[in-house]
């Protein structure tokens, strides 16, 4: 194969995993409003919702959390976990956590998953408005 066809093949591959990849970007229109709360924190606002929502899988006391991501502070979620990163502060749009909370996602990803065997329920449209506007202030 001539340097010419490898180069080629490159490109095409290259343009087809950007236009898969923003062809997969959620709606994040989808995503009710932020909420009119200011000064979101994490320890006063989003820490009760995520303990009750995701901490069975991704807390504190989870030695093997889901996705290698934990919820349970601030740190950690900046961090991220195998699809780091979850949390961009001020950006809703590369915010997968949110994308997965808000159900906008791969059914796949959302969280909490449809069938869990805790029967979680998923986040309200009031829950999650809490955290985009968290992830809007800052993600403090």
């Amino acid at each position: 194969m001539s340097i010419r066809k490898i180069y080629g093949a490159v490109a095409t591959g290259l343009v087809a995993g950007l236009l898969s990849a923003n062809a997969a970007d959620p709606d994040v229109s989808k995503i009710p409003p932020a909420a009119d709360k200011q000064g979101v924190t994490y320890a006063a606002d989003i820490k009760p919702i995520f303990e009750k929502s995701c901490f069975k899988c991704h807390g504190p006391d989870v030695e093997k959390p889901k996705g290698k991501f934990k919820a349970d502070s601030v740190a950690n979620i900046l961090k991220g976990g195998e699809n780091a990163p979850n949390v961009v502060p001020g950006d809703i749009k590369k915010s997968t956590l949110l994308h997965a909370v808000a159900l906008i996602t791969d059914p796949d990803d959302v969280m909490p998953p449809k069938d869990n065997k805790a029967k979680i329920p998923p986040l309200t449209k009031e829950q999650v408005a809490l955290v985009r506007a968290w992830i809007e202030q800052g993600a403090k």
